[in-house]
């Protein structure tokens, strides 16, 4: 498989964080430009930073987009932790934004979106995050790159001690063995999130097109042989047409 170059965004996040360590190490993988707003701290010969303060224009990073092979977009926020309009503004306009200008700088590139469970692309839902992240999708999906993949996990497990973002998911953290044996499909450990989102990033399909990946199917893909012992898992045979899920 020829070399790629990968663009990621929220590489100082729990999944991003684990996604670009990950790419990082992969040898299919020639660059990595991670794109964000402060320094990761992380130093490695395949390493780009990238440092942009205001993702509403992402037109400055024209040149610096251009030529990628895939983006994988974990840039996000928790729904507690700030108000609805902030909520939407980083979760349909930075991305939205930032597709244009990928679209345009590299428009063969193949785009993951980190999404989330319940994510509802009719805008019916009552929840916000729902909404928003469905909002988020239909767009990608419109925006016309060849690939577009699109994760929706239910509780992503941190793996790592951190200072939860509320009660809610310290509970859960709490409670994590009792919850994964009662309800395995719906947690996803946040590395395995990570793994997946790039291992189907970097694949070569003929039939480029867009898939979405529910929880089940993420961990379907995780517990299967590592890409390197198979030749690659076909994300298809794990997921469905998003046309097929409305």
């Amino acid at each position: 498989m020829n070399q790629m170059r990968l663009v990621i965004l929220g590489a100082s996040g729990m999944v991003g964080g684990y996604a670009l360590r990950y790419m990082l190490d992969h040898p299919t993988i020639e660059r990595v430009t991670a794109i964000g707003r402060r320094k990761l701290g992380v130093s490695h010969p395949k390493l780009d930073e990238v440092l942009h303060q205001d993702f509403s224009d992402c037109s400055a990073l024209a040149r610096v987009i251009s030529g990628q092979d895939a983006c994988v977009f974990c840039l996000g926020t928790y729904t507690a932790t700030v108000r609805d309009a902030e909520l939407r503004t980083i979760t349909v306009d930075y991305t939205i934004e930032f597709a244009r200008i990928l679209r345009e700088s590299s428009p063969d590139a193949t785009f993951s979106f980190l999404s989330g469970a319940g994510a509802d692309q009719t805008g019916r839902s009552r929840m916000a995050f729902a909404r928003y992240k469905g909002e988020a999708e239909k767009a990608l999906l419109a925006a016309g790159f060849p690939s577009v993949y699109i994760f929706r996990p239910a509780y992503i497990y941190p793996v790592e001690p951190r200072k939860e973002p509320n009660f809610s998911y310290l509970l859960l953290r709490m409670i994590y063995p009792v919850f994964r044996a009662l309800f395995p499909n719906q947690v996803i450990r946040a590395d395995d999130l990570a793994r997946a989102m790039v291992d189907v990033t970097i694949q070569k399909r003929e039939d480029r097109g867009s898939l979405v990946f529910e929880n089940r199917d993420i961990r379907a893909m995780v517990e299967s042989p590592r890409p390197s012992e198979s030749g690659g898992a076909d994300p298809a045979a794990s997921s469905r047409l998003d046309g097929e899920k409305q």
